[in-house]
């Protein structure tokens, strides 16, 4: 993933995942997040019981996007991704836990389950870089498109 892409998931803080409800409706949640720049992973915290984490266990496909934790009507910039929230035994996930809640010590009083989710691809929008400008990220080619 390029340095761009990459530094700017970093920087922020919330995201928003589309999951699938079992009739094909889109259902959203928002929710706090950890950057695993490693390996291009998103971790987050959710309790088992919430509906999203019901449809995630059904069909972990997700959408979503990314927004500056402080917008600006002059500076356009967001990211939207595609991926899959991964099982809890996937050697990635593994160390979800441990890496969330030590960039979140505060969320160990919060009870929950930590999720991760593959990042499979991503476009990403930044007006600083020139008008209409997008970097195109996919997990499975590993290169960027401009």
């Amino acid at each position: 993933m390029t340095g761009k892409i990459s530094a700017y998931i970093k920087e922020q803080t919330c995201a928003s995942i589309c999951c699938v409800t079992e009739e094909g409706l889109p259902y959203c949640f928002s929710c706090y997040y950890v950057y695993n720049s490693g390996e291009f992973l998103l971790h987050y915290k959710s309790a088992a019981a919430t509906q999203h984490s019901q449809l995630l266990l059904k069909n972990p496909a997700v959408a979503g996007t990314i927004l500056p934790d402080k917008l600006s009507a002059l500076h356009i910039k967001g990211l939207q991704f595609t991926g899959t929230v991964l099982p809890a035994d996937h050697p990635s996930a593994m160390s979800a836990l441990s890496f969330y809640h030590r960039k979140n010590p505060l969320a160990l009083a919060i009870p929950g389950n930590v999720y991760t989710i593959r990042i499979d691809t991503v476009k990403y929008t930044d007006s600083s870089l020139g008008f209409g400008k997008k970097l195109n990220w996919n997990r499975s080619e590993a290169t960027v498109e401009q």
